[in-house]
């Protein structure tokens, strides 16, 4: 049995994927005006009350596995019951915990408990990252890579979240950019950060910019202002092709000797039929297959990364 917990729109797009594969699973929910929504949009009754509470009437069963939709600041509370009733296996969205504290703290109770957890970044899973990976071993590996991590600080500003959110903004959302760059270029071996500026939603940075080696041998660069225009883009060289990303969705291909970047045609029925990405995932979860997974640990140390980047001094 699969417990989703979560009722918002990405649980929403987790149970597209669970119907799609005809998987057992069971939602739970807190309010019963979320629930309502969800089950207009689902035609799925979730069980209300909280996660707390569902704990407390459920006998869990050695195969049980759990997916994590909540909002942040629910993650690491609804990761930590979870493993005291018992559940062994979990997937969560990132980034798994408000701040670096929470995430090491999952961790450290992870081991503890002997529990699988999974931290879901989804864009290793879209078709241009896999087919990348494809080419750039063809080609012999990467040789450097760059990406930008510019927000729309003007659009997240007013957003209604807590104030926790927004001010470990990098943590829960930029670093889904930054994972895919490390992912395909290796993390970072040695690394140059610089950050400045600030605003009353996110004060401790808002100007980005550094570089480094990666554990594969790759120089790297990045930059990021979230108060002047950009997107998120990254690009990945070779000693034959530079491959672009830019949207994280598509690939495109630059060839040695030629200034023409052309689109590569890529399988990605499934990132069109379902939010890219989140098939394969949960099919990799489902299956046991890791290889592409992050795992809480590993996400521990590149959550070191990306408080650094950030000027999480704090943290």
């Amino acid at each position: 049995m699969i417990f989703l917990i979560g009722t918002g729109q990405m649980a929403i797009d987790y149970i597209h994927v669970l119907q799609d594969k005809e998987l057992n699973f069971v939602v739970v929910g807190r309010g019963v005006k979320s629930a309502a929504a969800f089950q207009e949009k689902t035609s799925i009754e979730p069980v209300t009350g909280g996660i707390e509470k569902f704990i407390q009437e459920t006998r869990f069963s050695q195969g049980d596995s759990a997916i994590i939709a909540t909002g942040v600041e629910q993650l690491k509370t609804c990761c930590d019951q979870l493993m005291a009733a018992g559940v062994q296996k979990i997937l969560v969205e990132k980034p798994a915990g408000l701040d670096l504290k929470e995430i090491e703290s999952l961790a450290e109770n992870a081991s503890k408990a002997g529990c699988k957890i999974y931290v879901a970044y989804n864009r290793r899973f879209y078709a241009s990252v896999l087919k990348a990976i494809e080419l750039i071993e063809e080609d012999g590996g990467v040789e450097s890579f760059n990406f930008e991590i510019t927000e729309w600080g003007h659009v997240i500003e007013p957003l209604e979240k807590l104030s926790a959110v927004k001010q470990n903004w990098f943590l829960g959302n930029t670093s889904h950019v930054v994972d895919m760059a490390f992912y395909l270029g290796g993390a970072p071996k040695e690394l140059s950060v610089f950050s400045k500026g600030g605003r009353d939603w996110h004060s401790r940075s808002y100007v980005f910019a550094g570089a480094g080696e990666s554990e594969k041998g790759a120089l790297f660069s990045y930059h990021g202002h979230w108060g002047a225009p950009g997107r998120w883009s990254v690009e990945v060289l070779t000693s034959k092709r530079r491959f672009i990303f830019r949207p994280l969705e598509k690939l495109q291909v630059q060839e040695l000797g030629s200034v023409q970047v052309d689109f590569i045609e890529i399988d990605d029925e499934f990132d069109k039929a379902f939010k890219p990405g989140l098939k394969s995932q949960v099919e990799a979860f489902i299956a046991g297959d890791n290889a592409n997974l992050c795992n809480i640990h590993e996400h521990v140390v590149n959550s070191k990364f990306y408080a650094e980047m950030a000027g999480y001094s704090s943290v």
